[in-house]
């Protein structure tokens, strides 16, 4: 087993991000004491704002991945260049703005939970308004019931009971934290063997946060940590695209859970409901 140091180092994966990276970067100077290593994870940027950055600041490298690979493909890429002084690895979204002294707030929780293998801090949208980043893992009643009623009755008992809307705001364990900002054990991350790489978009953060507490660790939701996320440049450019991708996920993680002949015919209505919720999604969009 690898024998990690206490370095801190910070992942994003980019596909032509924009102008929101050199907000991320620039804020990120406020987050945190500590020097840092940032590696930018590319999966096929074509607006030159990745090497753009690696070019203009000594601690970030610009790491092309070889293409399009998806969200957790590219970050284990990423996490993967790191060297075994880095011992604690953020992934995150390069859309996001770094509260003051956010990362500094999610390691001092490692001190509190040493048995925390994921740490995610409070996520808010543009707006102000908290985002659900800790919930509960989507069983099949909970997740199904989410995905049949979240959108024409977002305040249904399935999708309050999933996102944990009734939960008070303070640290605590969850099933899974949003894989927009994770700070990750570097030897909790190996220990599963990191993101699964199936999932192109969507759902790795889940999938990471069931096996990582099947393999003994915590995900701990630390929210006197802050950030905001203004949301995606590139996944706005293929909307529908992204949705096929998440409906797509969604499948997988559910059949990935529930193997075997006596699954076969409930999974099967999951898929046709499935396919045909993305229907009328892409239709209505």
């Amino acid at each position: 087993m690898t024998r990690y140091g206490d370095e801190l180092a910070v992942v994003t994966v980019t596909y032509s991000p924009g102008e929101t990276l050199d907000r991320f970067l620039a804020t990120l100077t406020r987050a945190t004491t500590r020097q840092v290593r940032v590696v930018l994870a590319d999966n096929g940027s074509t607006d030159g704002a990745p090497e753009r950055a690696a070019a203009s600041a000594d601690n970030v490298v610009f790491l092309p991945t070889g293409g399009n690979l998806g969200y957790g493909a590219g970050a284990n890429r990423g996490v993967a260049e790191l060297g075994p002084e880095y011992g604690w690895v953020v992934v995150a979204n390069p859309d996001l703005e770094w509260g003051e002294g956010s990362l500094d707030a999610l390691l001092a929780a490692t001190k509190r939970w040493p048995r925390g293998g994921a740490f995610g801090p409070l996520i808010r949208e543009p707006s102000g308004e908290v985002y659900p980043s800790a919930r509960l893992q989507p069983s099949l009643g909970r997740g199904l019931g989410h995905a049949v009623f979240g959108k024409v009755w977002p305040g249904n008992p399935w999708t309050r009971e999933y996102r944990q809307e009734g939960a008070e705001i303070g640290e605590r364990t969850a099933g899974w934290l949003s894989g927009s900002c994770l700070l990750l054990r570097r030897e909790a991350f190996d220990s599963v063997n990191g993101f699964d790489p199936r999932y192109f978009m969507y759902f790795e953060d889940v999938d990471l946060g069931d096996r990582i507490a099947r393999a003994g660790w915590l995900n701990v939701y630390v929210p006197d940590a802050e950030v905001v996320h203004i949301g995606g440049v590139s996944t706005a450019k293929s909307s529908n695209r992204m949705l096929a991708a998440h409906h797509s996920s969604a499948y997988r993680y559910l059949a990935d859970r529930h193997r075997g002949p006596q699954w076969a015919p409930l999974l099967l209505a999951v898929r046709l409901g499935l396919g045909l919720r993305l229907r009328l999604l892409t239709r209505r969009r």
